[in-house]
């Protein structure tokens, strides 16, 4: 019953993990700043899989610990997912650690709370 309500979630960490570890001369190169599209393509990411995330772990029954407090398990495993994947760009060609992605990932991650917020308010 987990995978079932979890699986759109476990096939957007997939896509992450890809777009992550394309090598640096792939992409394209727009800027370093907060407002960049760079910045905007990780903050929406990570809001799209916290709230993916979110919805899997309330809707699934098998664990009720999970269900009771999805929201912040979600955002604490996306924010250590986000962290994780952030480190592993070292080891991939062209590619850094940038602290303003870092910053756009945590921020995706709120606003996906935010938005599973506004979406099932009970």
């Amino acid at each position: 019953m987990f995978w079932r309500f979890n699986f759109y979630t476990l096939l957007w960490m997939i896509f992450i993990l890809g777009l992550i570890i394309l090598p640096g001369q792939h992409m394209p190169q727009t800027g370093t700043t907060l407002l960049s599209i760079d910045k905007i393509a990780h903050t929406g990411i990570f809001a799209v899989l916290v709230l993916l995330m979110t919805i899997g772990f309330t809707k699934q029954s098998t664990y009720c610990w999970l269900r009771n407090k999805a929201a912040i398990y979600a955002l604490v495993i996306s924010i250590g997912y986000a962290s994780i994947l952030e480190g592993t760009q070292v080891f991939s060609v062209g590619r850094t650690i940038d602290m303003y992605d870092a910053i756009a990932n945590t921020v995706g991650c709120v606003a996906g709370y935010g938005a599973f917020l506004a979406i099932y308010r009970r």
